[in-house]
């Protein structure tokens, strides 16, 4: 991940996205952003390493979880998810359970159930 992002903004731009996407709209690209890598940033906080890829495209990527680590090519416990399904996971407005289920998480690997770490706390 690239530079910090500060709680104050993190908290804002994340409010902002949750707002727009209750009120059934698309947040500003930069809500949108700021949210997301906040989030990713929170989980690499919480459970730091290399063994995990979670990838919210176009917005970020990051890895976390301890275990083997990863160097090279497609790695081998991988998350991948939209953007709005991630604010909703991590914030705990949705369960993992129910968005893997509905098919909106695209999990892959025997590490790649993040049950155990969200939600979040922003």
């Amino acid at each position: 991940m690239a530079s910090r992002i500060d709680t104050t903004a993190g908290r804002a731009a994340l409010d902002a996205a949750r707002t727009a996407l209750a009120a059934g709209g698309r947040p500003a690209r930069s809500d949108y952003a700021t949210a997301v890598r906040y989030l990713l940033q929170l989980l690499d906080e919480k459970a730091p390493g290399n063994s995990v890829e979670v990838r919210v495209p176009p917005f970020g990527a990051v890895q976390v979880v301890q275990g083997p680590r990863h160097t090279r090519g497609t790695p081998p416990n991988v998350v991948e998810l939209d953007a709005a399904t991630w604010i909703a996971v991590s914030t705990g407005s949705e369960t993992w359970a129910s968005a893997l289920d509905a098919g909106r998480i695209h999990a892959s690997g025997t590490r790649a159930d993040l049950t155990e770490l969200l939600p979040l706390r922003p």
